[in-house]
């Protein structure tokens, strides 16, 4: 039986090549959008808006028994986040309690909400970032959410482990998106963040996304808890 992915954020950047390669795997996603209509196997979710999240979980139902013929799904790709830059001293309450309602509650909750239409066995995998092992001077709040996602997937892990569900955080590195406003566009930014990779350069939306279909398949089924590095040994 085809196995089916659910994936946040899935309209651009690594959401969007998530959904590409388990495409070409041979699995179906269903993706998540905020604004737009970017097509049929897609439903609207804003994370940061909680109460529609009972809302959400209803048009999943109705997608998976539309689309695909089934009730409940595989995978889910908690992927949707945001990026802000500011200095620890000017960081504002406004901008933490953004990055925590995107990067962290909304994983937490989201995931809480979706419990009952995962399969048992299934697969939940969370974002992280290398910017919780390395510090770069700016991204204090964004690193702290994503630290906290670290330590909400070993709980995760340990909690759903009588059904079967494994948990596991993907952590990516410096890469050329969009994300963070378009910073690491900047063939200054670039040059610098390389130089803090054992690569030797940042990472195209391939480099990370094209092993999710593994990390989701049964060839990863004795991981739970970990933290998967894919960030080109950034900041080793």
């Amino acid at each position: 039986m085809t196995k089916i992915a659910l994936v946040t954020g899935a309209g651009r950047g690594l959401g969007q090549g998530m959904a590409q390669h388990l495409t070409r795997a041979g699995v179906a996603v269903l993706g998540t959008y905020r604004t737009g209509s970017p097509g049929p196997d897609f439903v609207r979710l804003d994370v940061t808006e909680l109460d529609t999240f009972p809302e959400f979980v209803t048009a999943v139902r109705e997608t998976l028994r539309d689309r695909f013929g089934v009730e409940t799904f595989d995978y889910l790709v908690n992927n949707a986040g945001i990026g802000t830059y500011a200095p620890y001293a000017q960081t504002t309450p406004e901008q933490f309690d953004e990055l925590v309602a995107v990067n962290l509650k909304a994983p937490f909750f989201l995931t809480q909400a979706l419990l009952p239409l995962i399969n048992d066995g299934g697969r939940v995998l969370n974002v992280t970032t290398a910017l919780t092992r390395g510090v770069v001077p700016g991204m204090s709040a964004y690193a702290a959410t994503k630290g906290a996602i670290e330590v909400l997937t070993r709980y995760q892990a340990v909690e759903l482990a009588d059904r079967g569900i494994r948990v596991n955080t993907l952590m990516g590195g410096a890469v050329a998106t969009d994300f963070g406003g378009g910073m690491m566009r900047s063939p200054e930014v670039q040059q610098l963040a390389a130089h803090t990779i054992a690569q030797g350069r940042i990472a195209e939306t391939d480099d990370i996304t094209a092993a999710v279909p593994a990390i989701l398949s049964d060839a990863f089924q004795w991981a739970t808890g970990s933290i998967i590095d894919l960030s080109g040994g950034q900041s080793l």
